[in-house]
């Protein structure tokens, strides 16, 4: 897919990207008419929660540093949950929000995009520094103890489960597929279905 911009940096064709972009572009209230009509059709449909709600999960980011969703107030926040043996589904989510940061030019500056893994027993903070800046330098993996992730997961409504492989170390994670906006002041926005 080729991409055009406009003076004002907007991309001016289709896909998953564009969307995000749009969308995330529009929770920010960035002017951008080319993609203000498929953001506003998403944003219509989102509800507002409690900030607070989000804010007080504790987790590790992939440079070792303790953090809370808070620290990210004043920016949007692009919340993803999976983890790095996803065969199709996490990759493709984070490829697309790379995209969407770089549609957005030096207006990615104001989101982050955070990876909350939901398989902390093999995805090591060395993993999660490897993989999750490949698809953007500024993106964090986020993780933390079993506690920790079940937390994360009840408060932003995420299903997760271990499906056994053939062998202990070879299972695989069934998990909600997609990504959650908080706007700058911490509130949930919208929820983007995986493919958006």
């Amino acid at each position: 897919m080729s991409i055009n911009r406009s003076k004002s940096g907007c991309a001016k064709s289709a896909g998953a990207g564009t969307l995000k972009a749009g969308v995330v572009a529009a929770v920010l209230g960035i002017a951008c008419q080319q993609l203000a009509p498929a953001a506003a059709r998403a944003l219509a449909g989102s509800a507002s929660a409690n900030a607070d709600r989000f804010a007080l999960i504790t987790f590790t980011d992939h440079n070792g540093n303790a953090t809370t969703l808070a620290e990210f107030r004043g920016k949007a926040v692009v919340v993803i949950f999976g983890y790095a043996d996803c065969p199709d589904l996490c990759s493709t989510t984070l490829t697309e929000m790379g995209q969407a940061m770089r549609l957005l030019g030096t207006d990615a500056s104001r989101v982050q995009v955070v990876f909350v893994t939901l398989d902390p027993r093999r995805d090591a903070r060395t993993l999660l520094a490897q993989i999750v800046p490949a698809f953007d330098p500024d993106f964090l993996g986020l993780f933390g103890d079993a506690a920790q992730t079940a937390q994360a997961a009840h408060e932003f409504e995420v299903f997760y489960k271990e499906r056994p492989g053939s062998t202990p170390d070879s299972y695989s994670v069934d998990h909600t597929a997609g990504s959650f906006v908080l706007d700058p002041r911490g509130q949930l926005r919208l929820f983007l279905h995986y493919g958006m």
